[in-house]
């Protein structure tokens, strides 16, 4: 493998900021000091740029097999790269789901293939696959995804006493999402006796209520409790729900985690009017009080992480009524530059975009040798750029759905260069392919 000698970069790693050199070798950090004159076959001038850690996105959702008309593997993990997420964990709710070990197997051969980004696959459960579930290999899977609400195909488990049975017997980190399916097609209905099939959209927040959203936080939590299950709850979308979680336990302590998605962190109820079913994701956008209490949770430490929720439609789909718009939309590539904006604007530092984007993640899921710029740790970096300001438009967007929710938005800060497993994958505006990313392992 080749080297890459990073000079004179502002390196931000672990709460703190210095400036130093920095030389990868056969995909490994090797040294990191404040002058490093040794001969590499690539030299990356980083004075005036920032150097934090690769971010690792613990949901995504790239559609294949089965989607690909919406995206795929090879086209999000581009995106992703040229965003600074090196790492990506992919979500069992494709085509079909992901319920057995030989279909998990395959889409570990397609991340093989296709992915520049490294990779992991979750696991799904169902109401009738613990068996298979119970045969997932840890130490090389990043979890299992349990859907208490809403979800694609045979990948809802509401069967009580199987979710008792899958936190009781799980030896490894079980993902949730959670919403109270009962609450919502209870809301559903009163939306529809109001407007028919004709709902706005911005009842959105409504029908998939805060109470749905605490019902099933809370009874996962509850139940976790009771079995010391490994649990980490996704998307946390109300403020209501941020008070199930600690925050005076070491994470690396911790038996109950949670994490928040960049657009319950950036958007309000309030955008509705303008944005409509782009901003239509599950669980839903809600009060700004509630995003305001989110970004309050990740600052003290009751939320854990940050991540994306990477789920694209094509813009027909997105484009239909409220009833027949899919929830979800593509995120990877800007969930970096909108989290920097944050930090222009006073609301979060660097540090703990680095703490909350990359390191947390490698500690909740125990991820082996990455998440941190140390020596003798797989070299996951970004370069970015705070005042190099650029506009999201459809010239400029990598997803293969050919739109963002922040098109037409203006970022001040710019991924420049993207290192994925001591490969240079992104650089200027660039791609570079050819390596690809490498399957993440876990020190279980």
């Amino acid at each position: 493998m080749s080297s890459i000698l990073i000079k004179s970069a502002t390196i931000v790693n672990e709460d703190k900021q210095f400036v130093s050199d920095l030389l990868v070798k056969d995909g490994l950090i090797e040294r990191i000091d404040k002058q490093i004159d040794v001969r590499a076959d690539q030299i990356i001038n980083a004075k005036g740029l920032y150097l934090l850690p690769g971010c690792i996105d613990d949901q995504v959702h790239f559609r294949e097999p089965g989607l690909t008309y919406k995206a795929d593997i090879h086209s999000e993990s581009r995106a992703a790269v040229a965003g600074g997420i090196t790492s990506f964990m992919e979500m069992p709710n494709t085509v079909p789901n992901t319920l057995t070990q030989e279909l998990l197997e395959q889409k570990y051969e397609i991340g093989a293939r296709n992915s520049l980004a490294n990779y992991s696959f979750f696991m799904g459960a169902s109401n009738d696959n613990l068996d298979e579930v119970l045969k997932t290999d840890i130490k090389n899977v990043c979890g299992l995804k349990v859907f208490m609400g809403s979800s694609t195909g045979n990948m809802l488990v509401d069967n009580p006493r199987t979710l008792e049975d899958i936190f009781k017997e799980s030896p490894m980190l079980i993902a949730t999402h959670c919403e109270d399916e009962a609450t919502i097609k209870s809301n559903l209905e009163h939306y529809r006796e109001l407007f028919e099939d004709n709902i706005p959209v911005r009842f959105h927040p409504q029908i998939r209520s805060e109470e749905a959203c605490y019902l099933s936080s809370s009874m996962a939590v509850e139940m976790a409790k009771k079995y010391n299950t490994r649990l980490h709850i996704l998307h946390i979308s109300t403020e209501k729900e941020t008070h199930l979680f600690a925050n005076d336990i070491p994470l690396k302590d911790k038996r109950i985690t949670a994490e928040a998605c960049i657009h319950h962190l950036w958007f309000s109820d309030e955008d509705y009017d303008t944005k409509g079913n782009f901003i239509k994701w599950n669980p839903a956008v809600k009060k700004a009080s509630d995003r305001d209490g989110i970004l309050k949770a990740v600052l003290d430490g009751r939320i854990d992480v940050i991540a994306t929720d990477h789920a694209p439609h094509t813009l027909e789909e997105k484009s239909k009524p409220y009833l027949q718009a899919p929830s979800g939309g593509p995120l990877v590539q800007h969930a970096l530059p909108a989290k920097l904006e944050l930090y222009h604007h006073g609301k979060i530092s660097l540090e703990q975009i680095a703490e909350k984007m990359a390191h947390n993640v490698a500690i909740c899921f125990e991820i082996e040798k990455r998440g941190y710029i140390r020596e003798g740790y797989w070299a996951d970096l970004v370069l970015v750029d705070l005042n190099n300001p650029w506009n999201v438009n459809k010239s400029n967007i990598l997803y293969k759905c050919q739109w963002s929710p922040f098109e037409g938005s203006t970022f001040k800060s710019k991924v420049m260069h993207t290192i994925v497993s001591g490969n240079l994958a992104y650089s200027n505006g660039n791609l570079i392919e050819g390596k690809s990313g490498k399957r993440l392992s876990f020190n279980r």
